[in-house]
Parts: structure tokens; C-alpha cells; sequence
């Protein structure tokens, strides 16, 4: 695995990749916990992720390990040499409080953690609502990433740290918008 990225990815940075989104839900912190905590379903909201297995563990608590079915297509940033079609990841669970966060961190082929870390927090509102925030963080390449930019030279490694920053930021903001809509069906709002 490559160490830290070149220097033009870390100037200025304290993260590689970073994006957030939020809503408000209208259902309870444990109604929305009970859905973003359950990684098999994540086909229903995800732009990638279209499932998976628990394959160590207790799913949905700390330490269990979900095998994630994800699926690319071929228009996304689709200069660069991303993996296109499907694949796998394996994540582990480092935070699982019911109605409040459920957090996870890629892991490598050796199962290692890596500084790849999704989230999803939660926090009351008003008259039994949430307010949802959906986090990813990048701290350092993975090793997919490493093999991607160490074939580029500098000025297409900042295109496409810009434009995958791009991309993450759509993917939060359209899996929560697809949470909220999954959540307020069932609850028949």
C-alpha cells in the first residue's frame, strides 16, 4: 500500500476526500438508526453499494465485518482508472449507538483498517423528527486509490481528487435523499 499521497494531493488538506450532507427525517433517531444501521439494505438508497452480507460478527454492531456488493458505472469521472462494473469492499463497524451513530471504516485485503471512514448521525428534532448527517472521510489513499493516482501525473491527480470530491458529494446528497424517502414511506408520510 502506497503511504501518503503526493504532495500536490496534500496540500492544503487535512483530508483527501471529504463530504457531508444533512436532512431532517420525519421519523425518530431509533427508527432512522434501525434503517441506516441495517448495510444490507443498502441497495435501496445507495448510487454504489447494492448490498452485501455480514460476514463476521453481530451485524450492525461494533467490530462486525459487512461484505459490500457495489456496482459502477462507467460515467463516473470516466477519464480516470477507476474500477468499473462490480466489485466488493469489506467495512468494519467502529461506532454503533442506537439513535444516535452508526460508523464504518473500509478495510484493506488483509483486513486492516483503513483511513476511509463512512458515517451516519443522528440527532433529535422537533416533533419526532431527525435530523440526519451522512459523512465520508478520507484521510489517507486506500489502497485502490494508491494504485489509481500513482499513475498520474500531478496535474490529473488534482483533477481527479476535484473531481471525486465531485462525485462523493452527489452520492451522500442522493443516498439521503433516498433514506428520507425509504423512512417517511414506511412511517406513511
Amino acid at each position: 500500500m502506497t503511504d501518503q499521497p503526493t504532495r500536490p494531493l496534500a496540500e492544503g488538506r487535512s483530508a483527501i476526500f471529504e463530504v457531508r450532507a444533512e436532512t431532517v427525517v420525519s421519523a425518530p433517531p431509533e427508527v432512522v438508526y434501525d434503517t441506516v444501521s441495517d448495510l444490507g439494505r443498502s441497495g435501496e438508497w445507495s448510487p454504489e453499494c447494492k448490498g452485501g452480507t455480514w460476514v463476521e460478527g453481530e451485524p450492525g454492531t461494533v467490530g462486525a465485518v459487512f461484505r459490500g456488493d457495489n456496482v459502477r458505472g462507467t460515467d463516473v469521472v470516466s477519464w480516470a482508472p477507476v474500477i468499473r462494473g462490480p466489485w466488493t469492499t469489506e467495512s468494519e463497524v467502529i461506532e454503533a449507538e442506537p439513535g444516535r451513530v452508526f460508523r464504518w471504516s473500509i478495510l484493506t485485503g488483509d483486513r486492516r483498517r483503513q483511513d476511509s471512514v463512512w458515517s451516519f448521525e443522528i440527532a433529535p428534532e422537533a416533533e419526532g423528527a431527525s435530523r440526519v448527517v451522512h459523512h465520508f472521510r478520507l484521510g489517507k489513499l486506500t489502497e485502490g486509490l494508491a494504485k489509481i493516482i500513482s499513475g498520474l501525473p500531478e496535474d490529473r491527480q488534482r483533477q481527479f481528487v476535484t473531481e471525486w470530491n465531485d462525485k462523493l458529494a452527489g452520492d451522500v446528497t442522493a443516498t439521503l435523499d433516498r433514506i428520507k424517502v425509504v423512512i417517511e414511506k414506511a412511517a406513511g408520510k
